[in-house]
Order: structure tokens, then sequence, then C-alpha cells
């Protein structure tokens, strides 16, 4: 079957009661894959840091996003600025750790300089090369923009701003005043399932959670649970409910509301009273996905650090518990049995608008191919 077959079994007009979700081959095929990384990836906007990461002029953070190493650095004049992580040399990478400071970028490979501007400050031994203008060789730029705690990036050099990405995911998030929270700390999971999975186990409204984690539904009230879905971002919230079921989770995840949100393709918040933690989705494969969480709380005092640590604690739990079912799902996905499944009206709402919104992604990427054969 060929990939404009595949994309055609799923029927992103049916309405939510008609709906399926994506077909199988879309989470196994790795045409389907490498169709993401150029029509996906490339051309949405990308988390790739933290803004305290880049506050101070030199501060810079690394990232690979759609098999592209990228740097973002703040300047001297206070702007930040991104690039490919690419020396125009031999291609060696420019900055070689995950994030700090420096006065000026320095390939290791052949001594090469650029500036925080991304500009060409020096090249060695590089007297009697004809043809060859240092203005022209600086640092590719790559569009950066910055919203709440979050860097962001977009490869496409015709992508819409990230405030129109973002839509009014902005407004709706205003309220919950997260530049008032501090990073504490990060953790990394490596799953064997595609990174498809690991968001549709997120949105889909709840329905795994009085199955899979008794801890956290134990302060959920599920009954009033609810998903709102708008532009390319879905809010699901629910009321916070007293409980002494699961001490741990009690003590950690408190406050009159739980807010979790998603926000097109791979980045996902969830909010509760003076705490945050990220969820950033980044696929390595067809079968595998690294999922990085950043945990954030109000307080990061060293006499909050053990109550702190305990919440970390509580929200890897949770994490845990998803793992090993989307493992599950992946290799079920494989199987002969399954083709496609049935959306709940009641919860599945947010996971069909992440499909949907694949599926625009997608099938775009391959009209736009065939106009240019």
């Amino acid at each position: 079957m060929g990939v404009q077959e595949i994309l055609a079994c799923y029927d992103d007009k049916a309405p939510l009661n008609q709906a399926y979700t994506i077909p199988a081959p879309w989470y196994v095929d790795p045409r389907i894959a490498e169709l993401e990384r150029q029509t996906v990836f490339s051309k949405t906007w990308q988390v790739i840091g933290r803004v305290d990461q880049v506050e101070k002029p030199g501060q810079f953070v690394t990232a690979t996003v759609a098999g592209e190493p990228l740097v973002a650095v703040r300047g001297n004049d206070g702007a930040l600025r991104a690039f490919y992580n690419v020396c125009r040399h031999h291609a060696a990478a420019v900055v070689t750790e995950p994030c700090g400071q420096a006065s000026i970028l320095h390939c290791p490979y052949h001594g090469w300089n650029y500036g925080l501007d991304g500009s060409l400050k020096g090249m060695p031994e590089f007297d009697g090369v004809l043809g060859f203008e240092r203005k022209d060789n600086g640092l590719v730029p790559v569009k950066v923009d910055t919203w709440e705690k979050f860097v962001f990036v977009n490869l496409d050099p015709q992508a819409v701003s990230l405030a129109e990405f973002l839509g009014g995911l902005v407004k709706r998030a205003a309220p919950l005043e997260l530049t008032k929270l501090k990073y504490f700390t990060s953790k990394t999971y490596d799953i064997h399932c595609n990174w498809k999975v690991f968001v549709d186990n997120y949105l889909d409204g709840g329905y795994h959670v009085p199955h899979l984690h008794k801890g956290l539904s134990s302060v959920l009230d599920y009954k009033q649970y609810t998903i709102e879905n708008e532009d390319r971002y879905c809010l699901q919230s629910s009321p916070m409910v007293s409980s002494n079921d699961d001490a741990a989770t009690g003590a950690t995840r408190q406050g009159d509301r739980a807010w979790y949100f998603w926000l097109h393709p791979n980045f996902m918040f969830n909010c509760y009273e003076g705490y945050m933690d990220t969820n950033l989705v980044v696929p390595i494969d067809v079968d595998h996905c690294r999922v990085n969480f950043d945990f954030y709380f109000g307080d990061i005092s060293d006499a909050r650090r053990e109550y702190n640590e305990q919440s970390v604690a509580v929200g890897n739990r949770v994490q845990d518990e998803d793992l090993g079912i989307c493992e599950a799902v992946q290799r079920g996905l494989k199987s002969r049995a399954y083709g496609a499944g049935r959306l709940s009206v009641r919860r599945e709402a947010g996971e069909q608008l992440f499909h949907r919104l694949l599926a625009a992604n997608l099938k775009s990427g391959v009209c736009a191919a065939s106009a240019a054969d």
C-alpha cells in the first residue's frame, strides 16, 4: 500500500460520533514517520528549551528538531536568535553542550568562530581562499520565539508567527500565571512506542485514568472532567477533590482544578496549585519516542525540597503506569487483528482534534510533493 493510500484510509471529515482513529499503519510504517519529519516537525513550532536557560548574553541551549541540530543563544544586544548548529566549513556541530554560556561560538573541529549573532568571526589558516565572503558564511538562522516559560523554534521560513500558532491558548493559559513558577528538575523517559501513541493516551479525556492511575483518579472529580478544543490545542480539566486514598497524591496534587493542556503536535503541560510539569514528546523512530519532563514549582527553596521531590515522585509513578500501556498499544498496532478503533464521544474529542490536525499536515505535505513533481 502506498503512502497516499495509507493516508486515504482516515476520514478526517467524519463527526465524532462516526469517527475512527487514524489507522494502524500511521503508527508503524517508516514512510509515515519520514513524512511526519518533513511536514509536521519541520513546519510546526517546537519547544527546545526554557526561557531561564537563555536569559543572559551568551547563554545557549541546543536541541534536535526533525533531525536537525539547532542552537538558540542570547546575544549581547539582548536578542534571542536560533541557528542550525552546523559549521559552515565541514558541517561539525559548533556547540557541543546541551546548554551553557559562551562569549563566542567556537567550532571544535577546525576552530572556526562565530559571534552570538551567528556571524563568522574568524577562520584559522584560511588566507588565499578565492571567492570566499565571510559575511555569507555565518550560521544559518532559524525562526525563534518565546512564550511563558518556553523557547520555540520553527524550521519553516514561511511559518506563521508563534502567537498565531498558539491562538487561543495564550488567553486560556494566562490566568494560571505560569511565569511565577520556577524550574526544579527534569526527567526523561525512553518509550518503545510511536510518539503518537503517547499523545493519544494523553488526549483520551481521562478515559484511562480510573483504570490505570488509581492515585491520580482519587483526587479528580472524574464525572465533571471536561474537554475543550480550539485552534491547535486541547484543554482537559477537572475539579479537584480531597482524598486520603493515596496519601502522596493527595498531598502533592492540590487546588480547585487540574489543568491539562496539549499543543499540537507534541507538547503538553499539566498544572495544579503551585505546580506544573511539561511533557515534550520527541520521535526517535517509528517504534520509539523520548518524553522529556520538566517540573516547576511556586517555591523551590530548600525548605520545600522534600515536598517537591515527593511531588516529582508522584509524577514519575503516573508516567511509569502510562509507559507500560503505551508499549502494549504499540505491539497491538502491529497485529493483524487491529485496523482502527472508534472514539468515545464523551471522552475522546481531543484525540480526534489531534488526528485531524495531523492528517492536514501530512496531506498537505503529500500534495506539495506531488505539485513539485
